[in-house]
Formats: structure tokens, C-alpha cells, sequence
């Protein structure tokens, strides 16, 4: 799969679905997640719509760079809030986001985010407007600790260490999925553990995982300068997300200007394949928004 190269000396491994020439619609993936968490079917799903879709490995996860040199951060500091704690910012991350763009060549694209990833899309929205032309946060928050809170059984499962076994690995990733994912949906245990098994033999790096955690536990709260985004936007969120809790999504909502909430009935803290089409029609008229 292809590299992108940029300044900060970090490599994205990145995949491209749908006509290059069509807009650019960027899908910015969760904590610990590779980007094969998008779904194949649901990249090409919204490549149908009439965009060139790309997903990417955040940087410390999958194929993209490893910031090895960093070590092993101070996990209590960091869930403490200690910023100087962190090795890397969500705002770096969104840095990443538009470095990424500028390798693929565009002015400006579409983003979307899921759990992490819609903190990274708030924060380009924030500080790099104009390479913004919509934006989705998925199953997000804004940062402010007094929403969207997780629920003790959800926030146990997310940080329990895996094994350090691939069988046993796979089989802990399906638990923490049972208690997260979404109950009023099927869950598709045949297709759960061929991606996370993909996942463990890509790559596990648990210290990688560790260093992206402080990102989100010194992550900042973005209510304030929400504000000032202007780009069209969409709130989607699970009405049953036990992770990241539903007045997450709301107070997003609430944050930016114009924006549009869709609360998805029987939805986690996943992407079930069952609520595909909801997500993908919500993306989609967000973006055709920013055409009108």
C-alpha cells in the first residue's frame, strides 16, 4: 500500500477507494484501531456516492510510523491530565491529518472521524479551516470530562491488556467488542474476529497503543473554539455507545455552529454493519451541504 511522507518525518500507510479525481473524503480511525476498522465494504460504499475515500493508520498504530524514541509514556500523569505527560497531542495527530491531505495532493477534503478520530477531525476543523470542507465525528465527545462519560463495564474492558498471544489476543479483543458494540444489532462474530485477527498480524504494539492513550487522556476541551467552526457539520452517535456516552455526541452538537445530529437507536461504540446505511446517507448529505 502506499506511503505518504511528511515534514514531521512520519509515514502514514494509507488506501484509496473510488475515482481519484472525485472529492476528497478522509475516514480518521479510533484509539488503538488500524485502519481496516473501516470496513472494505464501507469505504467502497461511499466511493459509490461519488467520492475518492481514503483510510490511514494513525501514526503508533498499523503501518505508519512508530514513534519508538518516545518510549513508554507516564500513564498516571497523562490520566491525571498532565499534558507534559503526553508524548503527542491530538492537535499533532490533526497536524498528521493535513499533512496527509497535502500528499494526496488536495486543497482541502472531507473528514470524518470515529472516537478518536472525531477528536482529530474537531481539531483540524479548529485550527486548519480552510482545508476543511465538511466534517463527520462519530461516536466522539468534545473533550469536556463532564460529558459522554464512559461507563465503568465499557472504560474496564477498553484498558484491559490483551494477552500476548495471538488466539488469546483475538479471543480478549471479542470480549471487550461484546461489551462495547452495539446491542440492538447482530453481532457478527465471523466477520469481528477475521479483522481482529488481520489487526494482530499487521501489527501489536502495545506501547504504541500506550503513547496514542495520553493523546486522548491530556486531549483538551474543545467547546469554546467549536464555536468558531464554520465547515458543515454532522454528529452521528449510538443512542446505547456505553464508551463514549451519548451527551458526548449531543454536546458536539451543541458546540458547532449549524450542525446536524443523528442519533442512531441500537448503536455502541462500533461501526455494526447494520447502521452502514444511516452512517453512510449522514456523511453523505453532510457533504453535499458544503457543495450547496
Amino acid at each position: 500500500m502506499p506511503r505518504a511522507k511528511l515534514p514531521a518525518g512520519i509515514d502514514l500507510e494509507y488506501e484509496t477507494f473510488g475515482d481519484e479525481a472525485a472529492p476528497l473524503l478522509v475516514l480518521v480511525m479510533g484509539f488503538s484501531m488500524q485502519m481496516i476498522a473501516w470496513d472494505t465494504a464501507f469505504c467502497e460504499a461511499l466511493a459509490a456516492r461519488g467520492f475518492r475515500v481514503v483510510r490511514f493508520d494513525n501514526r503508533d498504530v498499523g503501518r505508519s510510523t512508530k514513534l519508538e524514541h518516545l518510549g513508554f509514556p507516564d500513564f498516571a500523569r497523562a490520566m491525571g491530565g498532565d499534558r507534559a505527560a503526553a508524548a503527542y497531542s491530538i492537535e499533532d495527530m490533526a497536524g498528521d491529518l493535513v499533512g496527509l491531505i497535502d500528499a494526496l495532493g488536495a486543497k482541502a477534503a472531507h473528514i470524518v472521524g470515529a472516537s478518536m478520530g472525531g477528536f482529530i477531525v474537531q481539531e483540524t476543523a479548529i485550527h486548519h479551516p480552510e482545508r476543511v470542507l465538511s466534517v463527520a465525528s462519530i461516536m466522539s465527545g468534545t473533550g469536556d470530562r463532564s460529558v459522554g462519560q464512559a461507563r465503568p463495564e465499557a472504560l474496564a474492558a477498553l484498558l484491559s491488556p490483551p494477552p500476548p498471544d495471538r488466539d488469546a489476543a483475538v479471543e480478549h479483543a471479542l470480549g471487550v467488542w461484546r461489551v462495547i458494540g452495539s446491542p440492538g444489532f447482530p453481532f457478527d462474530e465471523g466477520r469481528m474476529r477475521r479483522r481482529v485477527g488481520a489487526a494482530w498480524d499487521r501489527d501489536h504494539d502495545p506501547i504504541g497503543v500506550a503513547r496514542q492513550a495520553t493523546a486522548i487522556f491530556t486531549q483538551r476541551d474543545r467547546t469554546a473554539d467549536l464555536a468558531r467552526v464554520r465547515a458543515p457539520a454532522v454528529v452521528i452517535h449510538g443512542a446505547d455507545d456505553p464508551l463514549v456516552t451519548l451527551s458526548g455526541g449531543e454536546a458536539t452538537a451543541r458546540a458547532i455552529p449549524g450542525a446536524r445530529m443523528v442519533i442512531v437507536p441500537g448503536m455502541g461504540h462500533d461501526l455494526a454493519e447494520g447502521a452502514w446505511p444511516i452512517i453512510v446517507d449522514a456523511i453523505v448529505d453532510n457533504a453535499r451541504r458544503a457543495g450547496a
